[in-house]
C-alpha cells in the first residue's frame, strides 16, 4: 500500500501535539506500508519530501503561503494509492490530491477551527481561510480520524454535513520505551532549581488555547515550598506573549522559585523534567486530547488537568491525576487540585505509577499504527 502523509511539522521542526503523533505515527506506519511523508520545509531526504511556501508570497498572511504549500504537495503526490492529511495546514493539500489523481483522502482531526475563535487574533482574514480548508477537506474526506471520542463529537457538531460513518475514533499514543522515569538530574541542575523543593510543570506553546494565563494567576498562592517551571514558547501572537511576560513577572515578583525556559527544550531534557516534578499541570481550555499528558503519566508523574476535550479519556481522576472543571472557578479550582497533590507526596507517588500503568497498557503507538493501516483497508475497498 503506498500513502503519502500530509503535515506541517515533521522532525526535527516539531512544536505541538500534533508534531509529535505524526512523527511517532509515521515511525511506524513505515514498518506496515510503503510511506512517503510530505511536510513544510526544504530539501528531501529517506521517504521526507519537504516544501516550501512560494518565495512570492512571502510576508503575506499565513493562510496564503500554506495553501501554497498545500498546491506543491498535490502534485508530488502523483502514484500513492490514498492520503492522509494533519492539520488545517495539509488538509487542502489531502484534499487537492484526492481530486486530482482519484485517491482516497484520510484525514486526522487535531483540533477544530470553529472551536478556536482566538486564531482570528493569530491569522487576521487568514482565520476564514483556515476555517474554509478545513470545512472543504472534512466534508469530502473518506475517513475522518478522531484523536479522542469528544472530539469525534465535536467534528459531528461543528460539521453535521458529515456522515457520522466516516468519523472514526484512534487515540493518539505514547512511546512509553522512549517516555519513561529518567532519575538524572543535570537538566534539573542547568535550569537552576533547588532540588529539595518540589516543582510543578507545565510544558506547551503560549497560546489561548493551552490556558497558561490561567495557570500564572492560579500558582500565585499555592504552597510557597513549591517550584513552578514553565517549558513556555512559540506565542502564537505578541498580543498574547506580552500578556504572558507581564503574569510572569507578576508572578515572579509575587513567589520564589519561578522558572521560565522560553525555548524548546530537548526531548531528553524535558523527560527528565517530567520525571522530577511533584505534579504536571494541563490548563487547557480547548484539547482534543493533550498528548503532553500521556508524556508525564509515562514518566510515572501525577497530572492536574482541564476537565475538557478528551482530556478525560487520558487521565483518570482521582487515580492517575486530578481533573478540574473549566468553570467561573477554574483558576481556584487548579489551584486547590495542585496544593492536594503536593500535599500528599504518598498519594501522588500512587497517582505516577497508575498514570505510567496506564500509558504503557493502553496507549501504544505500534497499535494506533495497526488500527490506521485497518483503517486505510476498509477506505481502499470502499474506494
Amino acid at each position: 500500500m503506498r500513502v503519502g502523509l500530509l503535515t506541517r511539522e515533521f522532525p526535527p521542526d516539531v512544536y505541538g501535539g500534533a508534531g509529535v503523533h505524526v512523527e511517532f505515527l509515521a515511525r511506524e506506519l513505515a514498518r506496515l506500508v510503503d510511506l512517503d511523508v510530505h511536510c513544510w520545509g526544504e530539501g528531501r531526504t529517506d521517504g521526507v519530501l519537504r516544501h516550501r511556501s512560494w518565495p512570492a508570497l512571502d510576508g503575506t498572511n499565513d493562510a496564503l503561503r500554506t495553501f501554497s504549500v498545500d498546491l506543491a504537495m498535490a502534485a508530488a503526490l502523483q502514484g500513492r494509492e490514498l492520503v492522509h492529511s494533519h492539520t488545517w495546514y495539509a488538509n487542502l493539500g489531502g484534499h487537492l490530491a484526492k481530486l486530482l489523481h482519484g485517491v482516497p483522502h484520510v484525514m486526522t482531526a487535531h483540533s477544530l477551527e470553529p472551536l478556536r475563535p482566538w486564531k482570528a487574533e493569530q491569522l487576521g482574514g487568514g482565520y476564514a481561510l483556515s476555517s474554509w480548508a478545513e470545512r472543504t477537506a472534512i466534508e469530502a474526506a473518506d475517513a475522518v480520524i478522531a484523536v479522542s471520542g469528544a472530539m469525534r463529537e465535536d467534528i459531528l457538531g461543528c460539521y453535521p454535513a458529515l456522515d457520522p460513518s466516516r468519523v472514526h475514533v484512534v487515540h493518539n499514543g505514547i512511546d512509553t520505551a522512549l517516555y519513561r522515569p529518567d532519575h538524572g538530574t543535570d537538566a534539573l541542575d542547568r535550569i537552576g532549581l533547588d532540588r529539595s523543593r518540589p516543582y510543578v510543570l507545565f510544558v506547551g506553546r503560549i497560546t489561548r488555547q493551552k490556558g497558561v494565563p490561567h495557570l500564572l494567576r492560579a500558582v500565585r498562592d499555592i504552597d510557597p515550598a513549591a517550584q513552578v517551571v514553565l517549558c513556555a514558547g512559540a506565542p502564537d501572537t505578541p498580543e498574547v506573549d506580552r500578556e504572558f511576560r507581564d503574569l510572569f513577572q507578576e508572578l515572579s515578583r509575587a513567589r520564589e522559585g519561578v522558572h521560565w525556559i522560553p525555548r524548546m527544550l530537548p526531548r531528553p531534557e524535558v523527560i527528565q523534567l517530567l520525571t522530577h516534578a511533584a505534579v504536571f499541570v494541563c490548563p487547557s481550555v480547548y484539547e482534543p486530547l493533550g498528548i503532553v499528558n500521556l508524556e508525564a503519566m509515562a514518566c510515572g508523574t501525577p497530572v492536574v488537568a482541564s476537565r475538557v476535550g478528551g482530556i478525560p479519556e487520558v487521565v483518570e481522576d482521582g487515580r492517575t491525576g486530578l481533573l478540574v472543571p473549566v468553570d467561573d472557578d477554574f483558576e481556584a479550582g487548579l489551584a486547590r487540585a495542585l496544593d492536594t497533590v503536593l500535599g500528599d507526596p504518598e498519594a501522588a507517588r500512587r497517582m505516577g505509577e497508575a498514570g505510567r500503568e496506564r500509558a504503557v497498557g493502553e496507549f501504544g503507538w505500534d497499535a494506533v499504527a495497526r488500527r490506521t493501516v485497518r483503517l486505510y483497508e476498509e477506505v481502499l475497498k470502499q474506494a
